[in-house]
């Protein structure tokens, strides 16, 4: 077997500060796809700068909490504060989504939409995941795999770094319906923090099959950017760590 990879950005057009970063890490660099969040400030902007950069593989970071929505608030409401933002209070929000049949039909809603922004900008889908790992609520799950088969999704991520059990029931589960899944997920333990060190200690480090490094580059903090996150260090970490030679790069549409 080989050692295959694919190193994501999260939140691609939330600000133009995470833009930039990831066409620079892009463009000199070792980063070789980006998550979109369709609802974001600065989601045109990535959109268009993806269109300009073809070997950047490009996948739908489905924003569904502690973000903007893509539908109007009054379609959503029990989705949304009184702001029109998505909740933040994830536990609670979850057992709606779960329990109550009017807040799966809003969910439903705000998924298929956030699918048809992405459509709408032509880029090809490469894979599917969620903010704050959300998709990992069962109810999401099932709704972002039945909607997304119909868009054209084909993988996604299960954002655990050990053999835990669950991972291994959620990658049976996925591959069962014909996705694709990395075998091994680095970001979570050092999420903000993926330093040039870090990075080449996982890249030297990194086992035979499919693997993916999710990071979160950005030219420094921006609106709503997570206190404490070492944007810059991420984004120089991407520009700066040497890639293994026998290492195979590229985007989840490469490995399917």
């Amino acid at each position: 077997m080989v050692r295959s990879l694919v190193i994501t950005a999260d939140d691609f057009g939330a600000a133009l500060e995470v833009n930039e970063a990831v066409e620079r890490a892009h463009g000199d660099g070792v980063l070789t796809a980006a998550s979109l969040m369709v609802a974001g400030a600065a989601a045109a902007d990535a959109a268009a700068r993806a269109r300009r950069m073809p070997g950047l593989r490009v996948g739908l970071h489905l924003t569904l909490v502690d973000d903007r929505p893509m539908l109007p608030a009054a379609e959503i409401p029990d989705l949304v504060t009184r702001e029109g933002v998505l909740r933040s209070d994830m536990a609670r929000a979850g057992a709606a989504m779960f329990f109550l049949p009017h807040v799966r039909r809003q969910l439903e809603a705000e998924i298929e939409a956030q699918f048809q922004a992405f459509a709408a900008t032509g880029l090809p889908l490469d894979h599917v995941n969620s903010h704050k790992h959300f998709h990992l609520h069962p109810t999401i799950a099932a709704k972002m795999c039945s909607i997304g088969k119909r868009y054209g999704m084909r993988a996604t991520r299960v954002p655990f770094e050990t053999g835990h059990a669950l991972a291994r029931h959620l990658r049976r589960r996925y591959r069962a319906q014909g996705f694709t899944v990395a075998d091994r997920v680095y970001g979570l333990r050092w999420s903000g923090a993926m330093t040039k060190d870090r990075l080449a200690a996982v890249l030297s480090a990194l086992p035979e099959g499919l693997s993916e490094i999710y990071m979160h580059p950005a030219t420094g903090p921006y609106p709503g950017s997570a206190r404490g996150y070492c944007y810059a260090q991420e984004l120089e970490a991407l520009q700066s760590v040497e890639m293994p030679q026998d290492i195979r790069c590229g985007g989840f549409a490469d490995f399917a």
